[in-house]
């Protein structure tokens, strides 16, 4: 079996009068990784989802191997070898590697012979490129093993084209390079066609040998990546140069104590365990302290317990020298502000309008409350009015509700509320992802902003780009634990990487 080469014709989708996909054109070359690059919205999902038969193309033609197919359900794209490995795992955490395998088939008997099944996946193991002990228990592998298995299954069931959607957003950045690292290798051998949603462009220079962009539903360009530039597709994704990015060079403020200090915290999970335990943590005014992790290893309770939102149960939380636990009234006394993950559920009521939401702070203070409580409306419609404007929220509709905006102007509105006041602490976690580049360059300018005004910054982030980028110092958490930390200047991605895994001994240097 060999690669597929892959190429679309016209291929158009609408949603009533949206125009998701606007007669794009584009071609996969057998045997090479793709990468295909867009902001969040243009059009990529959509026409991965028509190439796979879970969302048919209303127009357009798909063409394998250069010979026209319709694909209008995804057995149809099976049959023809395409396959699809998503972003989040589709592994039965409750069966063994073995069984997950051949429970992915569709032609099972009613009485499966096991013995014959693990002595064909034994054969089968030992010809692919990386490998897995097919009787481990899936809830006891690792994220990378996990996107492993995926993989292999698109491999077992003979797919000769496999998309890739966002496959390391939940991967160390060793796990990263290996997967990546295999899949480029079977593709220069010739048994594989990778074609590959991502919005990193270390990976697009890193494994890639093309590209094409998308923008607005619209195919923009597609290039050899040798002969392009990460400025370049970055102008192509977002239609014009890129300017304002974030650089490392930014003001050094004078030591000071800490202005937020964790000291022994326990937080409790969901499942009566510890999710994060004993931790111990000082942010001093003037930096940006960044916990890199991966997915669920404490990240969201810590948060959630810095918020309100969670309990804690061991421990305390100390900022300007006052114990904090995180009441209304203790956030605006100590000027707390926050721009949490998800913030449609977490930060937004969705069915008021934007105005109201941008008061949620400050409703029962003047300007905006008069007599000590009656709202002003339109004081509340002023204000709403010069943040929308200031922060490039669109539509600039004030009476609009904020849950029809779209993500990045929902996380723009929240923004504008949590950063017009002088902060003196700032709770950040995972702010611009799924975001555009627009949303994305002044959410981290924002950040450094107030970096630069003295606030302490705990940025919570599972890309390590973007900690790298805006970090004065990185801490690892690790199953709730604080691992490692290090300056931000002189870190290293690999040494992360394996605190990160948890495959050192803790460590943390002195804050």
């Amino acid at each position: 079996m060999r690669a597929l080469s892959l190429e679309t014709i016209g291929a158009s989708k609408s949603f009533g009068s949206f125009r998701a996909l606007d007669d794009v054109s584009f071609k996969v070359r057998a045997g090479t990784v793709h990468a295909l690059l867009g902001e969040n919205g243009a059009g990529k999902s959509t026409l991965v989802k028509g190439i796979i038969g879970y969302a048919p193309l209303q127009s357009g033609s798909i063409l394998v191997n250069n010979r026209e197919h319709a694909i209008g359900k995804p057995r149809d794209s099976h049959q023809l070898q395409i396959g699809m490995v998503y972003q989040h795992f589709t592994v039965a955490p409750g069966l063994n590697v073995a069984e997950n395998l051949v429970l992915s088939r569709g032609d099972l008997p009613w009485r499966i012979n096991w013995a014959a099944e693990y002595d064909r996946l034994q054969a089968f193991m030992a010809r692919m490129p990386f490998r897995l002990d097919i009787q481990r228990p899936v809830s006891g592998l690792a994220a990378g093993e996990k996107q492993k298995l995926e993989i292999l299954k698109q491999l077992y069931l003979e797919r000769r084209l496999v998309i890739l959607d966002e496959p390391t957003s939940v991967l160390t950045p060793q796990e990263a390079d290996e997967v990546l690292g295999l899949m480029q290798q079977m593709a220069r051998d010739g048994e594989l066609t990778v074609l590959m949603i991502t919005h990193k462009f270390r990976e697009v220079s890193t494994y890639a040998d093309d590209v094409t962009v998308l923008r607005k539903g619209r195919w923009v360009a597609s290039s050899v990546v040798a002969d392009t530039t990460t400025q370049e597709m970055a102008t192509w994704m977002v239609g014009h140069a890129q300017t304002g990015i974030v650089g490392r060079e930014r003001p050094t403020l004078p030591v000071q104590a800490p202005q937020l200090q964790i000291v022994g915290l326990d937080v409790p999970g969901d499942r009566a365990t510890l999710a994060v335990k004993g931790m111990n943590l000082a942010v001093r005014p003037g930096e940006i302290v960044g916990i890199a992790g991966i997915s669920g290893n404490g990240q969201r309770e810590l948060t959630e317990a810095l918020l309100g939102q969670r309990p804690f149960s061991a421990g305390r939380v100390v900022i300007d020298g006052q114990p904090y636990h995180a009441k209304r009234e203790q956030m605006q006394r100590l000027r707390v502000f926050s721009l949490p993950e998800e913030p449609l559920r977490n930060a937004c009521i969705a069915g008021l309008s934007v105005a109201d939401n941008l008061a949620l702070r400050n409703f029962d203070h003047a300007p905006l409350c008069r007599h000590g409580w009656r709202i002003d409306r339109a004081a509340v419609a002023a204000q709403a009015r010069r943040l929308i404007e200031r922060f490039q929220v669109t539509p600039k509709d004030p009476d609009r509700p904020i849950g029809t905006l779209s993500g990045g102007n929902v996380q723009r509105a929240v923004l504008a509320r949590e950063l017009t006041d002088d902060i003196a602490v700032l709770i950040v976690s995972n702010p611009v992802f799924g975001l555009d580049f627009a949303s994305v360059a002044l959410i981290h300018q924002r950040l450094i902003d107030a970096r630069n005004h003295g606030a302490a910054v705990l940025l919570l982030s599972e890309d390590l780009d973007e900690l790298l980028v805006l970090a004065d110092r990185i801490a690892v958490i690790h199953d709730g634990a604080l691992v490692f930390e290090t300056s931000a200047l002189t870190a290293d991605r690999t040494e992360l990487g394996r605190h990160m895994a948890g495959a050192e001994q803790p460590h943390q240097e002195p804050a």
